[in-house]
């Protein structure tokens, strides 16, 4: 099967992009590493969050630094205050810059985003939960989704999907998906709490787990949020899943479960031209 994400690198800079996406012409994606900022400590190097204790001055530096080599204003940034809910929010012209250099001025209770304007870049950080980036290019129209544990159990990719389709006309079997690195199953032990809300939203839900020896459950929240696409109805051939772990991988990824909730994020960025 042909590898359908690369790892891109500009000078210190490098970020993952989606071969599908970057044939739709138009559209610029990326979603970052820790590697190319100036930040320090456990925020080092290219942290692109302002929620996290990092210093904002080394946010707006990496967001400016990241934003700049792959041909966007960081000033134009449209972000969500994250709370790992389903509110998804159409993203109009009147939206740019919301959460740019302010985090108190993002959206609130925002962990969706679509838009179909041009010019206007969407934003979303991540330290394990899963980013899905999602892009119709017959009606031109992007989105992104935080998908942690319960995003996922909340079925925040469907969700955007629909929203997509009932506000701009998306039919979900034109649509593309890429599932960014996150927490893999191979790191991600759960307790019966997860499982219980687990259970609610999917029938099949004992296809996501593996039951370990001391109880708990590994979850894979690639295969879940793959499923859940598919549930909205994409084409499985159009759902790219990167299966690269942010927690093994802690020295390319953010992670929070690798850093013990003391870390930076990554970002999601995606932008109609």
């Amino acid at each position: 099967m042909t590898v359908q994400f690369s790892l891109e690198t500009i000078e210190d800079f490098q970020y993952y992009t989606f071969t599908p996406f970057k044939e739709v012409p138009g559209v610029i994606h990326a979603f970052t590493t820790r590697r190319g900022g100036v930040s320090k400590g456990n925020f080092s190097s290219l942290n692109m969050a302002l929620h996290v204790g990092d210093e904002p001055e080394s946010v707006l530096d990496n967001r400016v630094r990241a934003c700049r080599k792959i041909g966007i204003n960081a000033r134009d940034l449209v972000a969500g205050q994250q709370v790992h809910k389903d509110r998804v929010e159409v993203i109009r012209a009147e939206h740019k810059g919301r959460g740019a250099d302010k985090y108190d001025l993002s959206l609130p209770e925002t962990d969706a985003l679509i838009t179909n304007e041009t010019s206007v870049p969407l934003s979303s950080y991540y330290a394990d939960c899963v980013p899905l980036f999602l892009l119709d290019p017959v009606q031109r129209v992007i989105g992104l989704a935080h998908a942690g544990w319960r995003g996922t159990v909340l079925r925040i990719g469907e969700k955007t999907v629909q929203k997509m389709n009932r506000f701009f006309g998306t039919d979900p079997a034109d649509c593309l998906a890429a599932i960014a690195p996150s927490i893999g199953p191979c790191c991600y032990e759960v307790d019966y709490r997860v499982i219980t809300e687990l259970k609610k939203g999917f029938s099949y839900w004992q296809d996501l787990v593996r039951e370990t020896s001391s109880g708990k459950y590994r979850l894979d929240l690639w295969e879940t949020n793959y499923r859940t696409l598919t549930d909205a109805g994409l084409k499985p051939e159009n759902i790219i899943t990167t299966k690269v772990c942010t927690c093994c991988h802690n020295d390319v990824f953010f992670s929070y479960r690798a850093g013990k909730g003391n870390t930076g994020r990554m970002a999601s960025l995606i932008m109609l031209t």
